[in-house]
């Protein structure tokens, strides 16, 4: 549901606001919030359901206008309002047109794609799941969140690709067993989700390996990670031989399928491999897939073969071929290319994810797909 820019000010509720004439971003921010909160019949955590703020007059408005007239709230609803009470009070923006609470729900997961743990919910543990905005310059927007749990999350913090990478030197070179409770392999999987909201050179994303496979409707800046992923995604689906085949014959020149299979061959044992090693077992059918896909990626042989196949191509080949295995169907998930104008719309770059000023421009929009 979006409720911003929709709800006028009751003249009686925003007492600070009627003293300077037009209430302020956060103050409007607030006020929908609480009205929100009010349409759900959900109490906000105190005390900000008892002292005096913008929120609190918008949920004394909204019970006003909807008295029992009020909505389920679930557990994504409840989730909806908690991110948006914690976005307002640190002055952090929330697209509200894309990022429902239907959309929490699709981005919802089971397990954390860093630690790999079974996420919780209030138990008040580092287990607990948690939804991270994966770039940190941007705000609480559709294709930058992700779910993990809160350990990651707040070891994440401010870090992005660079300091991830930096943290498993770090660790390997000293032989730490960690660094802000992540291990050396976790840092990995969190500069390569990192990797995929920020636009790198093509050769250096040429160069990572598939640690993470991309959460549900996350956005990928770089094309030829989109590549990578979608082969990768391909053994995770039956019928996943006959697909490859097919995209295959897509390649342009010998060298080129011949690179690919290459690659694919060197991937595909080590898949199985992994799968059978035991140690994904107790995880659901599902996840222990995914991780088996993105622990065979760990392999020197598959990361060299995929630079050679990968390094001749250019960014608007990866593109097209993702254009001509959707139009064949061989996509096994939906993927969504989207236009530069709309690329970051909503994340606030200009204002690193804060809430903008009335009348602040937009950020630059940048080339992605979303996954």
């Amino acid at each position: 549901m979006t409720t911003l820019n929709l709800i006028d000010f009751p003249t009686d509720t925003h007492r600070a606001g009627a003293a300077r004439g037009t209430p302020t971003t956060l103050e409007h921010i607030g006020f929908e919030l609480g009205w929100d909160y009010a349409h759900y019949r959900v109490s906000p955590p105190a005390p900000y359901a008892q002292e005096p703020s913008p929120l609190r007059h918008g949920l004394l408005a909204g019970q006003a206008a909807f008295g029992l007239r009020t909505l389920v709230a679930g557990r994504h609803v409840r989730k909806w309002l908690q991110l948006r009470l914690h976005a307002w009070l640190r002055g952090r923006s929330v697209e509200l047109v894309q990022v429902t609470p239907n959309y929490l729900q699709q981005i919802d997961a089971s397990h954390c794609p860093i630690t790999r743990a079974a996420l919780s919910s209030a138990t008040l543990e580092g287990s607990d799941a948690s939804v991270d905005r994966v770039r940190n310059d941007a705000g609480y927007a559709a294709g930058n969140l992700a779910v993990m749990s809160t350990k990651a999350n707040h070891a994440k913090a401010a870090n992005g690709f660079r300091d991830a990478l930096r943290f498993v030197q770090e660790i390997e070179a000293q032989h730490l067993p960690g660094l802000g409770g992540l291990t050396a392999e976790q840092w990995a999987r969190t500069a390569v989700l990192c990797s995929f909201v920020e636009p790198l050179a093509h050769d250096e994303a040429c160069a990572l390996p598939l640690l993470v496979l991309p959460p549900n409707r996350l956005r990928l800046f770089n094309p030829v990670q989109a590549l990578q992923a979608f082969v990768s995604l391909q053994l995770l689906k039956p019928g996943w031989s006959q697909r490859v085949s097919r995209f295959e014959d897509l390649l342009p020149g010998k060298t080129l399928r011949r690179d690919f299979k290459a690659f694919f061959m060197a991937l595909l044992p080590r898949v199985i491999e992994a799968g059978h090693a035991g140690a994904h077992r107790a995880a659901p059918p599902h996840e222990s897939a995914r991780w088996a896909v993105e622990d065979a990626w760990r392999a020197p042989l598959v990361q060299q073969r995929w630079r050679r196949f990968a390094g001749q191509l250019t960014p608007a080949q990866c593109e097209a071929l993702l254009a001509r295995a959707a139009a064949r169907k061989l996509a096994t998930s939906v993927v969504v290319p989207l236009a530069d104008a709309s690329a970051t719309d909503g994340w606030n770059l200009d204002t690193r994810g804060y809430v903008p000023h009335a009348g602040q421009g937009r950020a630059a929009a940048q080339a992605q797909f979303t996954w």
